[in-house]
């Protein structure tokens, strides 16, 4: 069994919620990290995603302790796009 991680930055430019969160979380950039593991038997490369673990909290926040939540990628994925068309001014509104 394989396994790799990748490892990147992301940003939040407001509070943010997941559901495993019991609290909000400060805007900022938090290190992400994902765990895939690669499918054996095939005759090319394959990897499936295992976890995507956020550490907590965010990176600017020096002398708390850090925590590791395994979060869910699609759900983190919507909420980095909320956060991103906020910072557009908001999604756009329904015509009435």
């Amino acid at each position: 069994m394989f396994i790799r991680s990748t490892e990147s930055t992301i940003h939040f430019g407001r509070p943010f919620r997941l559901s495993q969160f019991d609290e909000t979380q400060p805007a900022g950039s938090y290190r992400l990290i994902t765990e895939e593991e690669r499918l054996e038997g095939l005759s090319f490369e394959v990897f499936q995603r295992m976890r995507t673990l956020l550490y907590l909290p965010a990176i600017a926040l020096a002398g708390h302790a850090r925590e590791v939540v395994d979060v869910d990628p699609i759900e983190l994925a919507a909420a980095l796009v909320v956060d991103a068309l906020q910072g557009l001014g908001g999604p756009p509104k329904a015509p009435r």
